[in-house]
């Protein structure tokens, strides 16, 4: 008998679990709005701190809070180059002569390098 019942149901492809049993958790809609003039709403568990900024889903701005919620602003440390990184290391002194025995040996090699 249960053999035929779940004959042609397309075991699978189709959930017979309900919605009628569960509690869907606590949540508050958050409205924010773009410069460019665009308007959504985000949806966002009743837990969760809300941020202020949220990337506009039509044009990929950076959307604001309608309630009034100003930004905190936090200080971006600096990116750092090669260069930067390499002056913690040495001094300009230090790099001049590590330059000059460099250039040395290669015109004593006449720019040839030595096969291995």
């Amino acid at each position: 008998m249960a053999e035929r019942a779940l004959r042609g149901s397309r075991l699978g492809a189709v959930s017979y679990e309900n919605d009628e049993s569960t509690e869907l958790a606590e949540r508050q809609i958050t409205r924010y709005a773009c410069p460019n003039g665009h308007r959504f709403d985000v949806p966002f568990s009743a837990e969760v701190d809300v941020p202020a900024l949220w990337e506009c889903r039509f044009c990929g701005a950076m959307a604001t809070r309608e309630d009034g919620a100003a930004p905190t602003l936090t200080r971006a440390k600096p990116a750092r180059s090669h260069w930067d990184m390499l002056l913690e290391r040495r001094s300009i002194a230090e790099l001049e002569a590590i330059l000059q025995e460099r250039l040395e040996v290669l015109r004593v090699s006449g720019g040839r390098r030595k096969s291995a």
